[in-house]
């Protein structure tokens, strides 16, 4: 276990390394632009914005294979459009954004590997020179894919792992296969190794609900076995959350919600004000409208729309403007932003 202990180290670096090497003068301008202004507004709280973003996420398709119950793909609950993403429309995108973007996630809703050409989607990002990952539950990565994914040159594959017995897995990946899952992580893990490629970096994430907080111990001890370079453990958001719920998990550093001495549930969020997303990052439906963050998933909260207006005056537009001034004044007057990794810590390892 000693040597992959070491690999995993290695693995970690490269990653880092490969991330840095997509930078240059103008990114490094913008990101500093960004920063300072950010430090600036929480200063003198008031919405001083400067820069361009330097991260973004895309989703290439709202349609999912899975039904799991906290996620509106799952669900089939979208009142906006549902879709996929337009490789001509995207390609205009990323070369108006690939000057100033450093990281970019190709994941917001759906499963992305449903895009026909996703990993079209992956290589024109790539040749860009910008940092790409995206998010899988890893049920379509046959061996062929996965020798595809490696020529695509991503730098980050996301696994959705959430129980290491096939009966806690679907719990909450409702018509999930375990099976497939360590299936496709297999292929890309040995497909990666006959390369004796650098990437991706490849990523268990495990959302710790309820039902499946038993086996913490269990999933970072799979991820040792098959050669995972890292374990994610991610709070999950629950909609319904005021009475209760199944998926609440017990241990309260792996929940974003406490329970309160009348028994009902609460959000455990900071009241910081300001949000360093909203300076930094914007998301972009299959569509291309532009939405502040990953937590708007169902797109209540259009910053505009890139079928009508260029990216940069949405991005200096005046309801980015009006969203960021009320982010500055306080969080909890959008509700979403109290359920959010800016308010709760949602990642540990």
């Amino acid at each position: 276990m000693a040597e992959v202990d070491v690999i995993r180290t290695l693995m970690h670096t490269t990653d880092t390394i490969r991330l840095l090497s997509k930078g240059s003068l103008h990114k490094v301008y913008h990101a500093s632009l960004l920063y300072g202004s950010y430090q600036l507004s929480r200063l003198f709280r008031k919405n001083l914005h400067a820069g361009l973003p330097i991260a973004a996420s895309f989703e290439p398709t709202t349609h999912c294979n899975l039904r799991c119950p906290e996620c509106p793909s799952g669900l089939r609950s979208f009142t906006r459009d549902t879709g996929s993403a337009d490789l001509s429309a995207y390609q205009n995108l990323i070369d108006e954004l690939a000057p100033h973007l450093w990281y970019l996630i190709l994941y917001f809703q759906g499963e992305p590997f449903l895009h026909p050409h996703f990993l079209d989607l992956v290589r024109y990002a790539h040749s860009k020179k910008i940092y790409t990952a995206t998010s899988t539950n890893a049920h379509y990565i046959t061996p062929e894919k996965a020798r595809e994914i490696i020529d695509s040159g991503l730098d980050r594959l996301i696994i959705s792992i959430d129980g290491t017995d096939q009966k806690t897995y679907e719990n909450y990946r409702v018509g999930g296969s375990l099976e497939k899952v360590i299936e496709g992580t297999k292929n890309i893990l040995e497909a990666r190794k006959k390369d004796r490629s650098k990437g991706p970096h490849i990523v268990f994430q495990f959302l710790v609900v309820k039902p499946n907080e038993h086996q913490i111990p269990e999933v970072k001890k799979l991820a040792k076995e098959l050669g995972v370079d890292d374990v994610w453990l991610k709070t999950a958001q629950i909609y319904d959350y005021q009475n209760g719920s199944p998926l609440i998990p017990d241990q309260e550093k792996y929940s974003r919600y406490k329970k309160d001495n009348n028994g009902t549930y609460s959000i455990k969020y900071s009241k910081e004000k300001g949000c360093w997303k909203m300076w930094h990052s914007c998301v972009f439906t299959w569509d291309k409208k532009v939405v502040p963050c990953c937590f708007d998933k169902d797109a209540h909260h259009v910053m505009g729309d890139q079928n009508e207006i260029g990216f940069k005056k949405i991005w200096k537009g005046a309801p980015y403007r009006k969203f960021r001034d009320t982010l500055m004044k306080s969080r909890s007057q959008v509700e979403m932003c109290k359920n959010c990794s800016e308010g709760v810590k949602v990642f540990s390892s």
